[in-house]
């Protein structure tokens, strides 16, 4: 009864935190290095990328150390924290598999202006140039501008080619981890309201 109750909840539930903590390290890491191998050069692409693994380092840490010592009032902000995010990543998740082509095209174009060091990146790793068109009397980062600017492709074209399939991988990932934020604010809700078998008959949970 003990292993199905309290104890079982409780290891689910630093399991699912550790799991968090990993996904959270993996994020700083692969970001940190992105920038320090030159693959990424848009600081603000890496400092949201760091600031998202991060918030979900905090948020893991609650959770443990309300797991840990089955505190009531870290496991409450624990669930109101992860159920917050839940919706907000959900949303997000169910926004990328809706989006069609025209919708696609346009948040790209928006994304791409709004940093030119994003363009950079985008030009230089897939060998291209603009977003719509091939400006040849501008700069570009790309080995065909050099070479041959007139064999240029602009970069709408070829991400487009996998623009679909990437929001599809996106937004399924998105939704899969929604599903395990919500385990975890089960997990906690049921938690806090077992009573731990250890402590004194009479002392309240």
């Amino acid at each position: 009864m003990v292993c199905g109750g309290f104890i079982c909840t409780k290891n689910a539930l630093l399991a699912l935190n550790a799991l968090y903590v990993l996904v959270s390290l993996l994020l700083i890491g692969v970001a940190a290095w992105g920038k320090w191998f030159g693959l990424v050069s848009s600081i603000r692409v890496v400092a949201a990328v760091i600031g998202v693994g991060f918030f979900l380092f905090l948020v893991a840490f609650v959770g443990l150390c309300g797991a840990l010592k089955h505190n009531q009032i870290l496991l409450f902000f624990y669930m109101t924290i992860l159920f917050i995010v839940f919706v907000l990543q959900f949303s997000v998740s169910c926004a990328c598999l809706a989006l069609n082509k025209e919708q696609q095209n346009h948040l790209l174009e928006v994304g791409w202006n709004k940093s030119e060091a994003t363009q950079w990146d985008v030009e230089k790793t897939l060998d291209c140039c603009g977003f719509s068109s091939v400006n040849y009397n501008g700069s570009c980062a790309a080995r065909c501008f050099v070479n041959t600017p007139a064999s240029c492709e602009s970069c709408s074209d070829i991400i487009q080619q996998y623009a679909g399939e990437v929001l599809q991988f996106v937004g399924g990932l998105g939704l899969f981890f929604s599903f395990t934020e919500i385990l975890g604010v089960w997990l906690a809700h049921r938690y806090r309201n077992i009573k731990d078998p250890r402590s004194h008959p009479g002392a309240f949970l």
